[in-house]
């Protein structure tokens, strides 16, 4: 698992930009799928099982990740940027990015600016070395930070959501069949307002929803008792968050499976925050959609943090899931 977050993480995503993720993830799938689809919008969609058999059951990891496009660039090579996804000022500042052609720039703020007011992304630029960079307005870069291996956890940016992506790839590994016809969305621009999985929910009309992406934490030091949920005891199940109450039917599952295979998990409500569950709850007529949350520290820094036991769980719960029959 950790070898594998670290192959994922360190591709750059952003979101509208996910073609060089998207390719290596077709390589980690295609000796385990039965069809491969790359949609119009870009997702990867990849089908395990017969077409016809069982539930059509629609699972979703988004492939992008947050970063920055550049709006303006003077003559010294300072760039103005605007966000792509929910970039959080204090975390840019005395930051890196890459951009999709390689080139690495710095992040800082103006001298004008009061370090005692709240950043804003607006009194920011990216420092390009000079006038000489190759960069061009609408240019786009993520955050650029290495893989850290701290035993059972593990540190990068771009874990939201690579680790979700790991989580599908290890579980279509080890599903050797199924009695359903599965789909492994691996989808695009979630960070944006979940756009992929709105158009693969569409396309797809499945009868069962999940999502695997990450949650916030509530294991560090003095954080409000709103969030309980921690790194290293298992998946967390989604049962509320800002923009899905799951369905009971969908966590009912979930629990029961769960505790048949003695697999550790938590129980997820989280107060802010969605994920693609809620596009595909919403699609056409409606569909009993529910998540699998993988706890993380430090969510949208460039210095994420997961325990791989909780990826590798989540995988095993998710091919347990899928291994039996659907009890709806």
């Amino acid at each position: 698992m950790k070898r594998l977050l670290q192959q994922l993480t360190q591709i750059p995503g952003p979101s509208g930009y996910e073609h060089q993720i998207r390719e290596a993830v077709r390589e980690m799938v295609a000796p385990h799928a039965d069809e491969i689809t790359t949609d119009a919008l870009g997702n990867l969609i990849v089908r395990k099982g017969k077409v016809g058999q069982g539930k059509r059951i629609m699972l979703a990891a988004h492939m992008d990740e947050i970063g920055v496009m550049v709006s303006h660039i003077d003559e010294n090579g300072f760039a103005r940027f605007a966000p792509i996804g929910g970039v959080r000022p204090a975390y840019c500042l005395g930051g890196r990015v890459r951009f999709l052609n390689g080139r690495v720039g710095v992040i800082n703020q103006e001298k004008t600016a009061d370090p005692a007011k709240t950043l804003s992304l607006d009194q920011m630029f990216i420092d390009l070395g000079g006038a000489d960079h190759g960069i061009k307005v609408g240019d786009v870069a993520a955050f650029d930070r290495t893989f850290a291996d701290l035993g059972d956890r593990v540190v990068s940016k771009a874990l939201d959501d690579r680790v979700g992506v790991a989580v599908l790839i290890r579980a279509l590994r080890q599903l050797e069949s199924t009695p359903h016809e599965v789909y492994f969305v691996f989808s695009v621009q979630e960070e944006v307002g979940v756009r992929g999985a709105t158009t693969a929910a569409f396309r797809l009309a499945p009868d069962v929803g999940i999502a695997v992406d990450v949650t916030g934490w509530g294991d560090t030091p003095n954080v409000p008792p709103m969030v309980d949920v921690a790194l290293g005891k298992g998946p967390a199940i989604k049962i509320r968050d800002g923009g899905m109450l799951a369905d009971p039917r969908v966590v009912d599952w979930m629990i029961s499976t769960a505790e048949k295979a003695k697999i550790p998990y938590q129980r997820e409500v989280l107060l802010a925050g969605s994920t693609d569950a809620r596009a595909i709850q919403l699609s056409r007529a409606g569909v009993p959609a529910g998540t699998i949350s993988i706890p993380c520290r430090y969510v949208h820094s460039p210095s994420e943090m997961v325990d791989v036991h909780d990826a590798e769980n989540a995988a095993a719960l998710l091919a347990a899931m899928l291994s039996r029959e659907v009890p709806f």
